[in-house]
């Protein structure tokens, strides 16, 4: 392989055509609590699990789906929170044109299972407190929007 078809930091192996529609979860459980992951692809902040969607695939399947082989959660899709589009991001480390729909999901349930392949580590915290942490400007948005309809403003809000 020569160096020109080397995936670096600023490049892809293919290039990219279109842009590529994603889906994410913003996740909540019974308490309230927003799951956050954090991911090497985002530069080790904190971000939504989620993932591209496939050919045939409504986005609500496509959050379940990538929901499950990330963390392991089965969830429900509430709704639909935020469509963002990003233009080779900094915070991300390939340089790709994406179009981001984020959905408020509801989970029973806690244990997460990660993949150890997307996804490097979790937390879960009320939608407040997540401010404190490093998130990528995309995650920070889908949280300002869940928080601006009025959901998280207490713990038995939406579910």
């Amino acid at each position: 392989m020569t160096s020109s078809n080397q995936e670096s930091s600023t490049t892809t192996t293919t290039k990219q055509v279109f842009p590529e529609p994603t889906v994410g979860a913003l996740i909540v459980d019974q308490q309230g609590k927003i799951l956050l992951a954090r991911s090497h692809k985002w530069f080790d902040k904190y971000t939504l699990p989620g993932g591209h969607i496939e050919v045939g695939e409504s986005m609500v399947d496509a959050v379940k789906r990538e929901v499950k082989e990330e963390v392991g959660l089965d969830v429900e899709a509430v709704e639909m929170l935020l469509v963002q589009e990003a233009i080779f991001a900094p915070e991300f480390y390939k340089k790709k044109h994406f179009i981001f729909i984020d959905f408020y999901c509801k989970s029973k349930d806690q244990q997460v299972k990660l993949d150890q392949n997307e996804i490097q580590d979790y937390i879960w915290v009320y939608p407040g407190a997540a401010y404190n942490l490093k998130l990528d400007s995309f995650t920070r948005k889908t949280l300002d929007r869940y928080l601006k309809r009025g959901y998280g403003s207490s713990p038995s809000r939406g579910l």
